[in-house]
C-alpha cells in the first residue's frame, strides 16, 4: 500500500470535499434535520475500506498517460459502493459493517435508507465540476452502471429470499458481473475516458476489469466462509441464505445434499451466528473441496484480468491488494 499512499491521500481529499458540503442545494436546511442525512453517510465512508475502486480508476488513467485526471471522479465509484453497503445491510439484516454496528442499527432503518439513497445521488455532483469534456457521456455510463448494480442486487435478494432457489453457475457469474463487476467496469471506463484512450482500448480494459470484479466477489465470498471478512461475522452469508459460489459448487457436486444446505440456512437465519449449523455447513464445504474450487475460480479470473493489465507496471502490485 505504501506505493499507493500519495494517490489514496488525493482520493480521500476528493471524497471528503463532497462529504463536507452534501447539502449545498441553494436552500437553507434545518441543521438538526440535516444531521439525520449527513452523519450516517459520513460515518460509513469514514470507516475506511480498501478504496480499490477509485485507486484502480486512477491507476488505469495513469497507465494510459492521463496522469491523475481521473481522481476528481472518485465519488462516482466509491460513494455508490458505500451506499450499497448501507442498503445491503438492511436487506440482509446484518448486525455489523467494518467492525461497527451497521448504519441502520445506529441511526434507524428510515434514516439509513434515505442517507444511502442520497449518497448514490451525491456521487454525480463531481461530474459537473470536473474538467473533462463530454460530461453527458460520463452521466450516461455512470447511470448505466447504477442500473446494473441494482439489477444484480435484486437478483441476489431474489435468490436468498427463497431458500429453495438454486441458480446455475452461469447465473451466479452474471449476478456477480452486475452487482460487483459493474463498478470495476466503470472504474476502468472512467480511467480510460479521463486519459483519452481509444474506444477499443477502453472496451478491452473495461471488460477485463469486470472479470476482476467477479473474481473479487468470489474471493470475498470464500473469505466470509473461511477467515471471515474484517468487521463482519464469519459465516454470516449462511445466516443470509446467500447462494455464493462455494454453495452452488457443493450442490452441483452433491445434489442429494441440497436439503441439508437448505436446513442449515433455515436454522442459521432463525438462530443467528451461534447456530451450530453455520460451522457445520462451512465444514461440509471445506471437506468436499467446494471452498478451494471456488477460490481457484476467483483467482483464475483475477489472473485473466491481470494478464490484460500486465503490460502496465503501475497495475502489477494492485492485484495483490485485492487478491
Amino acid at each position: 500500500m505504501d506505493q499507493y499512499k500519495e494517490r489514496l491521500e488525493k482520493i480521500e481529499v476528493v471524497l471528503k470535499r463532497w462529504l463536507a458540503e452534501p447539502l449545498n442545494i441553494g436552500k437553507t436546511i434545518n441543521k438538526d434535520a440535516a444531521r439525520f442525512l449527513y452523519e450516517p453517510l459520513t460515518d460509513i465512508v469514514s470507516r475506511g475500506g480498501k478504496r480499490w475502486r477509485p485507486l484502480f480508476m486512477t491507476l488505469v488513467c495513469e497507465s494510459m498517460g492521463g496522469a491523475d485526471a481521473a481522481i476528481p471522479l472518485s465519488p462516482l465509484v466509491e460513494f455508490p459502493h458505500n451506499a450499497s453497503l448501507i442498503h445491503d445491510d438492511i436487506e440482509d439484516e446484518s448486525e455489523q459493517r467494518r467492525g461497527k454496528p451497521a448504519i441502520h442499527k445506529l441511526y434507524g432503518i428510515d434514516t439509513a435508507i434515505n442517507s444511502g439513497t442520497f449518497l448514490f445521488f451525491l456521487a454525480s455532483n463531481c461530474i459537473d465540476s470536473c474538467e473533462l469534456n463530454d460530461k453527458n457521456h460520463i452521466y450516461k455510463i455512470w447511470t448505466n452502471c447504477m442500473r446494473k448494480l441494482h439489477i444484480g442486487q435484486a437478483t441476489d435478494i431474489f435468490w436468498h429470499r427463497d431458500i429453495s432457489i438454486v441458480p446455475s453457475i452461469e447465473e451466479y457469474y452474471t449476478m456477480a458481473a452486475l452487482k460487483t463487476g459493474s463498478l470495476a467496469f466503470l472504474a476502468a471506463e472512467l480511467g480510460c475516458l479521463a486519459a483519452g484512450a481509444s474506444m477499443e482500448k477502453t472496451r478491452e480494459l473495461s471488460e477485463a476489469a469486470e472479470k476482476m470484479g467477479i473474481g473479487f466477489q468470489i474471493l470475498d465470498d470464500v473469505k466470509n466462509l473461511t477467515t471471515g471478512i474484517p468487521g463482519k461475522k464469519r459465516g454470516d452469508d449462511i445466516i443470509e441464505g446467500k447462494k455464493s459460489l462455494p454453495i452452488l459448487l457443493y450442490i452441483q457436486k452433491y445434489p442429494e445434499k441440497k436439503d441439508k444446505v437448505f436446513y442449515c440456512f433455515h436454522v442459521a437465519k432463525n438462530e443467528g451466528s451461534s447456530a451450530p449449523e453455520v460451522e457445520e455447513l462451512i465444514d461440509l464445504l471445506d471437506g468436499t473441496g467446494a471452498l478451494t474450487e471456488a477460490e481457484e475460480k476467483g483467482r483464475a479470473l483475477l489472473n485473466e484480468s491481470r494478464d490484460i493489465f500486465g503490460q502496465h507496471d503501475l497495475l502489477n502490485d494492485f492485484f495483490k491488494l485485492i487478491g
